[in-house]
């Protein structure tokens, strides 16, 4: 059957069958029978796919199950392993390494004590001489086993003080090793794949840190091999390896003897480079980058070795420019960006006199590098990009803002003289009227000055000014020219604030472009920075910047998302006018909506006019997201606030939120089934509720009454999100808060019916429920003693949200009860409630620490321990106590004893919240049978 099994799985078209045949053979590598039936499979008469699951099997056998061999057969074993290795020596490639791999699992749980010298003892049984197998596949087979034994190593299941153990008896046995690698490599003889293989066993020996010393010889040997085209990639490999182990930069002497080697790959880097071999240039680059990254600060430390250094920096910066177009002819650049942070860390971490002279040194070299990205950063010309993919352009995309990050570091080194060196550059491109410039240079100095500008304060730099006079000089030909144009201005919007005279230089730039579809993202992000950082500058120019949005508007020129943005800049605009400019601009901007919603409100609701109100409903929000004339959000740091007069009347938003409240009554009447048209209402009056706080409140009586009808009719969850909202902000507001209290009853008894019937299928409006009584436990606790109010039934309601399957539900219910627990003493019903009924609540957290809840979702259930224990310790004790004494409970997997650990170790715990978190943790994997297991590890 076993035969019949394997030939299921290899050959049976049926995938059920392959299924069950899998599962069958898993069980069979695990059943003691397999030490028998492992050897017959590996008869030389069976098929490749037949022996490799006898040899597979006895790997499994020997890394997981070792404690089941008995120690007298560890010699027998180990003789059987090898001979059938030298039997496959010259067979099956895939059944060789499986067999090699269960020789190298033995011997790394044998050493050192039950087999001393494991290494040294396979090189010398190889090396024996066998007449029945050839030479050279035995060389192969050792290599193979030599290889395979440090990654078996790496992936062993070792406890933590074997492994380390096992790696230094491994790291001395290199000196069986590394020997007969040296002199395969020498031999003038050796074929190619033997070579080959033999760079792949150092890779992966130096992978066990041995010190670099030892590896001299092997890492000049592998120099010598990048010669060789067939060697060149596994040569690659093998050094980089060798150089970038942790421990290596404690051999400052050998890493000082890699240099000279490393400078002479250059000449066979520039002749790839010609010829356009990216393979060579990649492989050679990296090598470079190795060195550099990896030891910096080690060898900058060798002051009186600086001028090597400095060459190797030098190689690095023609790898860093090295021609052509990323990632169409070449993908060597990027490799090179992160050792440009390295090195300049390492030379900023030094003392004031050897930074002093280092920076001498290098200050050059990263001019010399920002001319250098900014040249990479170049797009091609425009026929060659109209080729490229839209992967390669992507990719292009990603790769200019790794410059864009790096030009904004190396900021810190070379300061403001970075910025009047772009200055200079980009006024000499636009001024010189002999040689015309391409569009590609000046978007480049463009694109690197507002690399900086982005996240510098340049309030300092003396070069802005000129620069924003310059900037209309540009002459803009090109979409991307004009992107970075207009992401440039946006950079400088905080410095225009501080130089409002030069806004008009550019703001005509930024309208102009607001017309072209083409450049939504940068016209639109801009313009809304300019109206948020300048907006008390911005009066004179608000009749002009309304006039062209709206045109924009009406033509639909945009995607929505600018839509919304291109109105929340016009909320930042109008908030500094006086309140009847405010009115007289809101009425000429929303009226055509308005009119529209008009329409779409008597018609019967289909999917395209759904669309339609749900667009008008978002722009109106995100208008009144930023429309703000009280200034709540200024933080101006300077004395002289430019605030306008206190406003007298009405909020202008209150004004227009009556105007169009019953067009909204009306819409919502027809859609009431429709979870998204209700959102997008509430949107509107929640987005004005964070904006105007208490000057809100004359909205607060009718809202009120609309929420509930909205919500007795049909609950939504957005609608519990709202009077959640109202909660929050008006608690404390006796003369506004009667509507909101009544509101908040309804909600409550209208979501108490919809539990009677099945919440089941809400998961949604429990946990806006859970969290709106969360709100009202912590803004205004005293609703709880309301008559009216179930608290019972609340209670229940709690305890039924904590076994549903949705984690954010059960979530917001833990977060009730976190709220609820440390009311008891001062509301009395609460204390009732809590004092019958507790113990159904512990039943259910116990339950879901058992196994039934998310393990995500444990520090939550911990929470309700913790306060639980502080608040009601004397019926804690008992409940917790009949609950454990249940069979089983809450897991069968764990024992009376530990029940009882768990019990006192949680009664004992009532200051430190975070040990109790680690008692749960600890506990439901007890309950779940994953202590101590490999799901535990990132736990």
């Amino acid at each position: 059957s076993l035969f019949q099994a394997l030939h299921q799985l290899y050959y049976d078209p049926n995938i059920e069958n392959k299924n069950l045949a899998q599962k069958w053979l898993v069980q069979a590598q695990v059943s003691p029978e397999a030490w028998h039936f492992s050897w017959l499979l590996l008869h030389m008469d069976k098929v490749p796919e037949i022996q490799y699951f006898g040899a597979s099997a006895l790997h499994i056998k020997i890394s997981r199950y070792w404690n089941d061999i008995p120690a007298d057969q560890y010699e027998s074993l180990k003789s059987q392993l090898f001979t059938h290795i030298t039997r496959f020596a010259s067979g099956s490639k895939i059944v060789l390494t499986r067999l090699c791999v269960a020789l190298a699992s033995l011997a790394l749980s044998m050493m050192p004590e039950a087999w001393p010298c494991a290494v040294a003892d396979m090189v010398r049984m190889f090396q024996a001489e066998d007449s029945n197998v050839d030479g050279r596949a035995r060389c192969l087979a050792l290599l193979e086993l030599l290889t395979v034994l440090p990654e078996e190593f790496q992936t062993s299941r070792l406890p933590q003080y074997r492994k380390g153990q096992v790696r230094s008896v491994l790291a001395q046995e290199c000196g069986s090793v590394f020997p007969l690698l040296e002199q395969l490599l020498q031999q003038q003889d050796s074929p190619g794949f033997i070579k080959q293989k033999v760079l792949k066993c150092f890779s992966s020996w130096v992978q066990l840190e041995i010190p670099l010393m030892d590896c001299e010889n092997l890492i000049q040997a592998a120099f010598t091999s990048l010669q060789d085209p067939e060697l060149f990639d596994t040569a690659v490999e093998a050094v980089v390896n060798a150089i970038s182990q942790p421990d290596a930069q404690r051999y400052v002497n050998t890493l000082l003897k890699l240099i000279p080697p490393v400078l002479g790959l250059q000449e066979q880097l520039r002749q790839a480079v010609q010829s356009g071999d990216m393979e060579t240039s990649h492989g050679i680059c990296r090598i470079a980058v190795a060195l550099g990254e990896n030891h910096s600060r080690a060898l900058l430390d060798q002051v009186e070795h600086w001028q090597s250094f400095l060459a190797l920096v030098n190689m690095i910066m023609f790898c860093t420019g090295i021609p052509g177009h990323y990632p169409v002819n070449e993908t060597t650049s990027s490799l090179t960006l992160t050792f440009w942070y390295t090195l300049q860390d390492d030379i900023l971490s030094f003392e004031p006199d050897k930074q002093a002279v280092y920076q001498q040194v290098y200050r050059p070299v990263y001019f010399q590098l920002v001319d250098v990205l900014l040249h990479k950063a170049q797009f091609p010309s425009d026929e060659e990009y109209g080729f490229w993919s839209s992967d390669e352009k992507e990719q292009f995309r990603i790769y200019r803002v790794d410059i864009s990050d790096t030009l904004m570091y190396v900021y810190e080194m070379l300061g403001a003289e970075l910025l009047s060196s772009l200055y200079d550059k980009l006024g000499r491109l636009l001024t010189n009227t002999e040689q015309p410039s391409t569009w590609q240079h000046t978007e480049a100095l463009l694109y690197g000055f507002q690399s900086i500008a982005e996240t510098i304060d340049v309030n300092y730099s003396d070069v802005v000014p000129g620069l924003i006079g310059l900037i209309p000089r540009i002459s803009i030909s090109n979409v991307q020219l004009a992107d970075t144009v207009m992401f440039t201005i946006g950079a400088l919007s905080e410095w225009l604030a501080d130089h409002p005279v030069m806004i008009n230089n550019v703001l005509p730039l930024v309208l102009q472009a607001l017309g072209n579809p083409e450049l939504s993202i940068s016209s639109v992000s801009t313009l809304k920075k300019i109206c948020r950082e300048c907006k008390y500058d911005l009066p004179p120019y608000a009749a002009n910047i309304v006039a062209v949005s709206q045109e924009v508007l009406m033509k639909q020129i945009h995607k929505t998302s600018q839509c919304m943005w291109l109105m929340q800049a016009l909320g930042f605009l109008l908030s500094a006018l006086q309140v009847e400019e405010i009115l007289k601009n809101l009425h000429s901007l929303i009226t055509p909506y308005i009119q529209q919603l008009e329409k779409l409100a008597d018609e019967t609701p289909n999917p395209s006019n759904k669309l339609a109100i749900i667009h008008i409903l978002g722009l109106l929000s995100n208008l009144f997201t930023t429309l703000d004339i009280s200034h709540h959000d200024d933080d101006h740091e300077s004395t002289e606030v430019k605030k306008l007069p206190v406003q007298q009347g009405p909020n202008p938003v209150v004004v227009v939120l009556q105007q169009v409240f019953q067009l909204i009554q009306k819409v919502l009447s027809k859609w009431l089934n429709d979870a998204q048209v209700v959102e997008s209402v509430c949107a509107i009056f929640e987005k004005s509720v964070k904006t105007l706080l208490d000057d809100f409140a004359p909205m607060v009586p009718q809202l009120c009454e609309m929420l509930g009808q909205m919500y007795s009719t049909i609950p939504q969850a957005s609608a519990i999100d709202l009077t959640r909202q109202l909660v929050h902000i008006f608690a404390h507001e006796p003369a506004h808060f009667p509507p909101i209290k009544a509101l908040f009853l309804l909600v409550t008894s209208v979501t108490l019916t919809l539990f009677q019937q099945g919440p089941r299928d809400h998961p949604d409006i429990v946990d806006s429920f859970m969290q709106l009584l969360a709100q009202a436990l912590k803004r205004k606790p005293d609703l709880f003693l309301c008559s009216n109010l179930d608290v019972k039934a609340v209670f229940q309601c709690g305890v039924l949200s904590l076994k549903f399957p949705e984690a954010p539900t059960v979530k917001a219910s833990c977060g009730f009860f976190t709220e609820l627990l440390p009311r008891c003493g001062e509301i009395a019903p609460v204390g009732q409630v809590v004092h019958e009924n507790g113990k159904v609540l512990l039943q259910a957290v116990l339950e879901g620490v058992g196994g039934q809840a998310s393990r995500s979702l444990m520090d939550h259930f911990a929470e309700i321990l913790f306060a639980l224990n502080k608040h009601c310790f004397s019926y804690l004790s008992v409940w917790i106590k009949e609950a454990m004494q249940q069979d089983g409970f809450p897991s069968a997997r764990v024992s009376p004893e530990q029940k009882e650990t768990f019990s006192q170790q949680i009664l004992r715990e009532r200051v430190n919240k975070r040990r109790v978190k680690e008692m749960v943790k600890e506990f439901t994997l007890l309950c779940r049978g994953l202590h101590g297991t490999e799901y535990t590890a990132d736990y």
